[in-house]
């Protein structure tokens, strides 16, 4: 069982993950007048939204979702560096 030191740290480096790779985030308004967001490097990461915001909250929400099944089967997950950039 991991100690709670451990799990503090890993929550961390997650607080710390999904701002980053939020910022990678690309987002575009649809025909349909709605915004759809996707995350390059992150694949079959993608949210959409009747304003920015929600397309924000769900693209959020997916890549969270996103990160805990690539930890829990081991995946490899990109490494984010510098802005716009995949390291």
């Amino acid at each position: 069982m991991a100690s709670d030191t451990t799990i503090n740290q890993q929550v961390v480096m997650l607080t710390d993950y999904i701002p980053r790779a939020m910022r990678h985030a690309r987002r575009e308004l649809m025909e349909n007048g709605r915004f759809f967001g996707c995350i390059p490097g992150c694949p079959g990461t993608w949210g959409d939204g009747a304003t920015l915001e929600e397309c924000r909250d769900e693209l959020q929400s997916v890549l969270e979702d996103w990160l805990m099944v690539g930890i829990r089967f081991g995946d490899p997950l990109p490494v984010w560096d510098q802005p716009g950039r995949v390291g």
